[in-house]
């Protein structure tokens, strides 16, 4: 049967040139090619992209790390793996274990991110019910250094160490992580500070006799902006602890906006990035209206001239934010019809007069490039008063993801 004709097309090899060109910018210099292995996020169905052709496409670009948020993602993203016959890649838990999913965890072999005491009962039962050795079940410890959102404070940090330090537990610290939350802040200031207190936070965990293999701190900013290569790698080294880093958005082909100004590496950087995805609908019908008809829910346009409307297969319902009634635009033909009147639920009103030879079933560009008018994220969002993360994983479902072409331009 055929569907309904609103689709999203993902080019994984974009996706691949996107991860390659962030391998390249963490090295930390040209002479000095010590790896910094990049775990590609895949989380939130792969940012809206799909995860069943996003996840795949990252291990075969070279990722043997991906990030989820849930249990229930990390199963699916094994599965998808194992459908496209890519190797098996270690897949971290972002989010941490829910209660009741840590025999989930163990599995489908799951590395889960932690910071409270239930977590690790749970973990640790779930581990010993599969008959789990001491130390061989790694999970990687979260460490807030100024975000409170997640991760065990200073406060905290001895009571949960003290978890690990007998000798027969299951569970055994495999990485330290944070999250930097103004990475994209040119200044760098918050950055340094969460920094220096990551540093005194992993000697503490040092010191108490734990040897954590990884350190796992930066997106995509701090990626882009050189963070990576220079004071992870820094800290690593002061260590002995290998250094990852976790781009999201940058894989899908956008560079996050720097405050208050760029640096002149990630401008470099993000003219070498590919956009990932398209989306598209199609033309239902098209008609003419005369002057003082209005359009669409509470009458929010009225033509005031003649005027011929294209009625698209595209509405709120699929993702296309109320937000640009009266203010988006689409790509027709090449060229850029305005969104008139409401968006609804399931459908949505475009203005074609300037368009000649528009009919039913044209192909629309919501997202993406029509010869050669574009249509970017970062343009639904200014429209909609949000940030292109929420364009992109407010796509619906019901949008089927297809592999479209093999490489999407810049």
């Amino acid at each position: 049967m055929n569907s309904r004709p609103c689709w999203v097309e993902i080019s994984t090899g974009s996706f691949q040139n996107n991860y390659q060109v962030l391998v390249q910018s963490s090295a930390a210099d040209a002479a000095d090619a010590r790896p910094v292995e990049l775990l590609a996020i895949v989380k939130a169905d792969a940012y809206g992209h799909g995860l069943a052709l996003c996840a795949p496409a990252a291990v075969q670009a070279g990722a043997r790390w991906l990030g989820v948020t849930s249990v229930e993602e990390g199963v699916a993203t094994r599965k998808f793996c194992a459908e496209a016959g890519v190797a098996e890649p270690e897949i971290l838990v972002i989010g941490g274990p829910f209660p009741g999913q840590s025999a989930d965890v163990m599995a489908h072999r799951l590395t889960a991110v932690v910071w409270q005491g239930w977590q690790l009962d749970e973990l640790e039962a779930a581990a010993r019910a599969v008959g789990c050795e001491a130390g061989t079940v790694p999970v990687h410890l979260e460490l807030d250094t100024g975000m409170s959102r997640q991760g065990v404070g200073t406060g905290e940090l001895d009571a949960i160490l003290a978890r690990f330090l007998d000798g027969r537990s299951a569970l055994r610290v495999g990485g330290l992580m944070t999250h930097l939350y103004a990475a994209d802040e040119s200044d760098g200031e918050a950055t340094r500070e969460q920094l220096e207190l990551t540093a005194r936070m992993v000697e503490r965990v040092l010191a108490a006799g734990l040897k954590p293999e990884w350190l796992n701190v930066g997106n995509s900013a701090a990626v882009l902006a050189g963070i990576v290569p220079r004071e992870l790698l820094s800290i690593c080294d002061r260590f002995g602890m290998k250094a990852m880093a976790r781009p999201g958005l940058a894989l899908y082909g956008l560079a996050p906006e720097f405050v208050p100004d760029e640096p002149e590496v990630v401008s470099e950087l993000r003219g070498k990035l590919r956009r990932v995805l398209e989306w598209k609908t199609r033309v239902v019908s098209v008609r003419s209206v005369e002057a003082g008809r209005v359009v669409g829910y509470n009458g929010t346009f009225v033509a005031t001239e003649p005027m011929r409307l294209a009625l698209l297969a595209v509405g709120y319902a699929d993702g296309l934010n109320r937000a640009l009634s009266n203010r988006g635009a689409v790509l027709i033909g090449g060229q850029r019809a305005p969104i008139v009147g409401r968006i609804s639920m399931d459908q949505a009103v475009v203005d074609v007069t300037e368009i000649s030879g528009v009919v039913a079933g044209d192909e629309v560009v919501l997202l993406g490039q029509q010869g050669a008018e574009s249509i970017t994220a970062e343009e639904h969002a200014r429209w909609a008063g949000t940030i292109p993360w929420e364009i992109f994983t407010s796509i619906a479902a019901r949008a089927k993801r297809i592999k479209g072409v093999e490489q999407i331009s810049a």
